[in-house]
């Protein structure tokens, strides 16, 4: 799906002979719990405090609207395309501040009655649902002292989703997908990549940093993702640290653990320089066999 640049953007676009200006984008952390209405209070908190900061673009967690204590939770919760709570709450605050919203992930209904979708939203300024992405890997870990599996609850996503918006061409991620670097690679470039997570604790301290650094280094661009981070009212431990990564790998900004907001400015000027100086992602040959 692609959003309209705007009129105002694309004169500014024209007199600087094409290239987008520097805007600030934010990721916020939370730990959510199985109360869809208080989770929405505190993300409605934490998105009026990252839009007071100057973001246009503000990332939730995956997540971010409830984190059940049974996975067979999510069944009840799960909303219809376009209708229900969580996505109204989405689109009515996109609008009403006047940015871009990611929702980290919205339980949506799925073909079977058993499962449900895993699905990234995106809204415009105008409050409009300019993309969905429905996460394509599902995480599975057996521990001694820890497991999951999505599967069991959730129905898989196909499509690889990128959009064209005023900020940039974003493509979107949840959480495990970060592990499988062929997905962004079959995004071609992107100048932002949306990682909205809620890597374990245990995943986390071993591989979260080097994986969003890794996944910006090869593609060149700026990675923004925004993590549930502490102890949750089912027990889970998440890893938290959301992070904004910039195209050689730069930690531009985190966030420990607990709620709260990490921000930082992007720059498609400097985005641009770095590609024109190394031009790696022109000299990919894609290996058959």
């Amino acid at each position: 799906m692609r959003a309209d640049p705007g009129a105002a953007l694309t004169a500014h676009a024209t007199a600087t002979g094409g290239q987008r200006p520097a805007f600030r984008v934010a990721a916020v952390q939370m730990v959510s719990g199985p109360d869809v209405e208080a989770n929405l209070k505190a993300a409605e908190r934490l998105i009026e405090q990252a839009a007071a900061g100057g973001a246009r673009l503000v990332a939730l967690p995956e997540n971010f609207a409830l984190m059940p204590l049974r996975d067979r939770d999510r069944l009840e919760a799960a909303e219809k395309p376009g209708e229900g709570p969580i996505q109204a709450f989405l689109s009515a605050t996109a609008r009403r501040l006047g940015i871009w919203i990611a929702g980290g992930s919205v339980p949506l209904a799925a073909s079977r009655a058993d499962k449900v979708r895993n699905s990234l939203l995106l809204y415009d300024d105008q409050g409009r649902l300019a993309a969905r992405y429905d996460k394509i890997h599902l995480f599975r870990l057996q521990l001694p002292h820890e497991r999951y599996d999505e599967a069991a609850t959730i129905e898989p996503g196909s499509e690889v989703v990128v959009v064209d918006t005023p900020l940039g061409r974003v493509g979107l991620s949840i959480c495990y997908d970060l592990r499988f670097p062929e997905l962004y690679r079959a995004m071609g470039p992107v100048d932002l990549i949306l990682v909205p997570s809620a890597f374990t604790a245990t995943t986390g301290r071993a591989h979260w940093e080097v994986l969003l650094r890794a996944r910006a280094i090869e593609n060149l661009a700026y990675v923004v993702a925004p993590a549930q981070g502490g102890t949750h009212a089912n027990g889970r431990e998440t890893h938290g640290e959301s992070m904004i990564v910039d195209p050689w790998g730069g930690v531009l900004g985190r966030l420990g653990r607990g709620p709260g907001v990490v921000s930082a400015r992007l720059d498609p000027a400097y985005e641009a320089r770095l590609r024109a100086n190394l031009p790696a992602l022109e000299h990919r040959v894609v290996h058959s066999g």
